[in-house]
């Protein structure tokens, strides 16, 4: 089916679609080994939304999902892949999620924490990567145990090493790679937080503009794109969310 003009104008105001890419989260987006360009699911996803418009497409790559969403609040991307918050929601309308993961818990071995309800307790110091969802999450839910602030997700658990900090928070997948890569570390069982992944628009483009990114996040889950782009990129851990 046509796209309506007025839908490829409110998403391509420089006449290419630009989508901001946070590589701070390696389950939907990472820099290929082999050439350094970004892969991953978020890169298919706004290369077959670029397509459906008919459009160029440009990606703007950061290093935080903070940055990420500033980009796309300020208007100098025109679509996004975040977690949903409502904080961010303030400046970005959000699709439904398209995949489901895990944010958990990582500690020393020797560490008499055992489960996720003994982290918010006084004394204790949580790492995390600064403006991430979970970030964003555990600022409002923790009420004794202290928050630090690594730079970037990935730096989360070699900034808790380094800074001696009890806990480490992140992404499952995340922390399990470097519990494997540095040894002595073991996650806390279970999950503190369910993380929805969504696609989202500056909310000054529009409803319109919302619903038609909405109506294609749906179709690539329902299609199996989706599910298809994470078996590609070897993503395990994550799960297609169900439609809306």
């Amino acid at each position: 089916m046509p796209i309506d003009p007025a839908i490829v104008k409110a998403f391509t105001p420089t006449g290419v679609l630009r989508a901001s890419i946070n590589l701070g989260n390696p389950i939907l987006a990472k820099r290929s080994a082999g050439t350094g360009e970004p892969e991953g699911v978020s890169i298919d996803l706004a290369r077959a939304f670029a397509a459906q418009l008919g459009v160029p497409l440009e990606l703007v790559v950061f290093d935080t999902a903070g940055k990420s969403v500033e980009a796309v609040t300020a208007e100098q991307a025109d679509i996004g892949f975040f977690a949903v918050d409502p904080l961010r929601g303030q400046g970005i309308r959000f699709t439904a999620p398209y995949v489901l993961i895990e944010g958990a818990y990582l500690v020393r071995e020797g560490s008499p924490i055992a489960s996720n309800d003994e982290v918010d307790r006084a004394g204790v110091r949580v790492m995390v990567g600064k403006g991430s969802a979970y970030d964003l999450y555990l600022t409002r839910e923790l009420k004794a145990a202290g928050i630090e602030r690594a730079p970037t997700s990935p730096a989360v658990v070699d900034s808790f090493l380094s800074e001696n900090a009890d806990v480490a928070a992140g992404v499952k997948q995340q922390l399990e790679s470097d519990a494997a890569r540095l040894g002595g570390l073991r996650l806390l069982p279970g999950r503190f937080m369910e993380i929805r992944q969504a696609m989202g628009v500056p909310i000054s483009r529009g409803e319109p503009a919302a619903a038609a990114l909405s109506a294609f996040v749906e179709s690539m889950k329902s299609s199996g794109f989706v599910s298809a782009a994470l078996q590609r990129h070897g993503i395990k851990g994550a799960i297609v969310a169900l439609a809306a």
